[in-house]
């Protein structure tokens, strides 16, 4: 199959080009992860971020923010967060006799919710209602959050004192998990000679925007997918319910995810559909943190094993 572009509109693809390379020129050595990252928010997911400290979790999350064009918000969670201190609270004015909601920081269209796991179980759930329907509700009032809503969680997998993992109901809103890990030695040196990051911070502009946003979002769900390709899905989704180191294998929603991020990753590569290397690379990303173990197996090695156990139909 000879490949076309998914992207009628040229500029739209320069600009998407661009948007990467910029994005690249800030969190050096790991274009994988960028691309991935880019892939979450194309395809209408959420994206955890899962590292030590000082690896540029944050920075990433401000390059989208600036390079999307989108409103960005922080949360610093902590144990003492409560979920009015995400999702805003109903104040009484004695003016109007009357209660009027002011809106918390979840209000935006770029949320880091920096260090999620050190929020108590009932902050944490103060994301889900938004996550997975992009509303909230308080008081009884459904409050409609802006479009795009993406959020891009941190945490810190080895430091555990005083952290509440995320249930395994939270980690299923996030479409994608990424570690990003140490940069090679001449990411590395590139990133100790160059230019503060926070001085390049301030000197990011916008190349796309929402309505890009939109366009890349609809593109992406006409990347086709042949039926051995749906075939090969369902194998791996099959896989996983039935391996001997699996307590609970993948959802449905699991299964969305996976094909809407492969479509999504096909579109960033220049490719109106999709291949199983799109699957084979968007998997483990997208599966390993959905799974849960029989026994103190690691979820990333049985994610792996399942795609190398599962043959290409």
């Amino acid at each position: 199959m000879s490949a076309t572009n998914p992207l009628h509109d040229e500029m739209l693809r320069h600009r998407l080009d661009a948007a990467l390379a910029q994005v690249n020129g800030v969190l050096l050595g790991k274009p994988r992860q960028v691309k991935l990252a880019f892939t979450c928010l194309i395809a209408g997911g959420h994206l955890l971020l899962e590292d030590v400290p000082g690896v540029g979790k944050t920075t990433l999350a401000h390059a989208l923010a600036a390079t999307f064009d989108l409103e960005f918000q922080r949360i610093q969670f902590t144990s003492d967060l409560l979920p009015s201190d995400i999702i805003g609270v109903s104040v009484y004015e004695r003016e109007t006799g009357e209660f009027r909601f002011h809106p918390g920081p979840i209000f935006t269209s770029l949320l880091l919710a920096d260090e999620i796991n050190r929020a108590t179980p009932k902050s944490q759930s103060a994301l889900l209602e938004a996550m997975a329907e992009g509303q909230t509700t308080v008081d009884g009032t459904t409050h409609e959050l802006p479009r795009p809503f993406f959020v891009v969680a941190t945490q810190n997998p080895l430091d555990l004192a005083g952290t509440f993992p995320l249930p395994d109901s939270q980690l299923d809103r996030f479409m994608l998990r990424l570690s990003l890990d140490y940069p090679d030695p001449a990411a590395e040196r590139a990133l100790l000679t160059g230019e503060d990051r926070r001085d390049m911070m301030a000197t990011l502009t916008p190349r796309l925007d929402i309505a890009s946003i939109a366009q890349l979002h609809a593109a992406a769900q006409g990347v086709k997918t042949s039926p051995a390709l749906l075939d090969y899905l369902q194998a791996l989704l099959g896989a996983s319910r039935k391996h001997n180191d699996v307590r609970v294998g993948l959802s449905p929603r699991a299964g969305l995810a996976l094909l809407a991020a492969s479509r999504a990753w096909a579109l960033i590569s220049g490719r109106d559909y999709v291949i199983p290397e799109d699957i084979q690379t968007i998997f483990v990303p997208t599966a390993a943190h959905r799974l849960v173990p029989a026994r103190g197996s690691h979820r990333e090695a049985i994610a792996r094993a399942i795609l190398a156990e599962t043959p290409v139909p």
